[in-house]
């Protein structure tokens, strides 16, 4: 898994900006999921919902600056207690100390908080501290395969690798400075977004391109007599260029580990999974970050190779999300799910022999009301095939990391047949009423079905 890496920066999945080639080798032995997406678009909230199989409401991880209990049921302790040797190296991000680190692992060392690009500090299980040279992408590798290397062949094993990259602020190792160097990269079509005929959330975002990454070293090196719009498209180069030249790296590594498998004969018995833990605004609506319910920043890469199962090269568009994993992960394990999991294992979709009842829609719920940086405003909605229905709250209801100003709630619909890149909103069409009316009830049964409760002024 990697952190911040958009499924439009895979060449799986079409990128006209990147080439990933050995990432592409996942989708090409297996499946690519087009429509998966997740629960709440932000780096702990995610990780917790794919450990446990929950709802940020039900695991407690809401915001950034709210811990995860890892003495909760999880994945990695179920798959343990079945017989499986486990690990996770790399990213865990969702806090540390008592009642914080990683549970359920046969073996763990991960990096604080976002870690380091360079000589990057690892945590490990014994509680110490270490410094080790070199570049963070390559180092979680190695250690990957030092585990694999060590690990009992009599037993199955479940190694979860967590990328620090594509986090900002980015920083290539040598091998990939050069890349990208021969031109300029395309540009999203909404890059110059004006935040018209949508709710005023999008108006109050500050995650413009350059917001808050490195602004005072770029102004250094910005060539003079810019307008603004150029001034804009310089920075969306220099940044994009950075983001996928450490794209490039866990490309490579990820190359590295499905050589590894093939060379000690691994490849038919064990499932692979590439993912991110949420999507990123990569210039698209002229932003940086994520956050939003928007399509750039909720839709996930999922790709997964078991040549036992599921066909080579093969696509779905089944509504999958991250609350989904760990069941998924149990089922392949015949481990029964635990009942207070909420998703739904997708073994049969990744078949391609999706249930006749399977899901319309999935549910969204950002937290982090007005963060005092990105100032994103606290939402909810549904999305189905075709349409999307948010409801932008704006409270942050006493929750660690939001602000206690609050805003007057505002309404979006989207027609994503007819407008994919989310620039004007249809809920006051009344071309769309009855569409409305469907979505706001298909909001009101998921939030009921999930034990979420509806926001109502004045109510935590």
């Amino acid at each position: 898994m990697a952190d911040d890496h958009a499924a439009h920066a895979v060449s799986a999945y079409g990128s006209n900006i990147n080439e990933t080639p050995h990432i592409d080798r996942i989708a090409e032995g297996g499946m690519r999921l087009d429509n998966c997406f997740c629960t709440n678009s932000l780096c702990a909230p995610s990780r917790a919902t794919i450990l446990t199989g929950t709802y940020n409401h039900v695991n407690g991880v809401q915001t950034l600056s709210t811990e995860f209990d890892s003495n909760q049921p999880a994945v990695a302790q179920l798959l343990r207690d079945a017989g499986y040797q486990t690990a996770i190296v790399g990213k865990w991000h969702l806090g540390h100390g008592k009642g914080h680190d990683p549970q359920g692992f046969d073996y763990w060392t991960v990096v604080p908080d976002q870690g380091r690009y360079h000589n990057p500090v690892f945590l490990d299980m014994d509680g110490s501290q270490r410094v080790i040279p070199g570049y963070a992408t390559n180092i979680i590798t190695d250690l990957s395969i030092e585990w694999l290397d060590q690990r009992s062949s009599d037993d199955p094993f479940f190694l979860m690798v967590h990328h620090k990259a594509p986090h900002r602020n980015w920083e290539p190792d040598e091998k990939h400075l050069d890349m990208y160097t021969d031109g300029d990269l395309s540009v999203p079509e909404n890059f110059f977004d004006d935040y018209s005929g949508r709710a005023s959330a999008a108006r109050a975002a500050q995650m413009r391109v350059a917001d808050h990454l490195r602004l005072d070293d770029l102004k250094k090196l910005l060539p003079p007599g810019m307008t603004q719009d150029e001034e804009a498209l310089w920075k969306y180069q220099t940044y994009i260029k950075d983001y996928l030249r450490c794209v490039a790296s866990v490309d490579d590594n990820v190359g590295r580990l499905l050589d590894y498998l093939q060379e000690h004969g691994l490849v038919d018995d064990t499932i692979v999974i590439y993912s991110s833990d949420q999507g990123f605004f990569l210039g698209d609506h002229g932003w940086y970050d994520k956050r939003f319910m928007y399509e750039e920043s909720l839709r996930m890469p999922f790709l997964i190779r078991y040549p036992r199962e599921i066909p080579a090269g093969s696509a779905s568009d089944a509504l999958a999300m991250n609350v989904d994993f760990a069941q998924t992960f149990l089922d392949y394990a015949n481990v029964e799910a635990l009942p207070r999991m909420q998703g739904a294992t997708l073994r049969e979709v990744l078949k391609g022999e999706t249930p006749d009842d399977w899901r319309s829609s999935v549910y969204y719920r950002y937290w982090e009301h007005d963060d005092g940086i990105h100032h994103v405003w606290a939402h909810y909605g549904v999305r189905t095939d075709r349409y999307k229905l948010v409801y932008y709250y704006a409270d942050g209801l006493g929750l660690p990391g939001t602000s206690e100003t609050v805003m007057e709630p505002e309404w979006e619909l989207f027609d994503l047949q007819e407008d994919p890149w989310e620039m004007r909103s249809v809920y006051h069409d009344p071309a769309y009423a009855q569409v409305r009316r469907e979505l706001e009830a298909e909001l009101a049964r998921v939030q009921e079905e999930i034990g979420d409760k509806p926001y109502v002024r004045g109510q935590a």
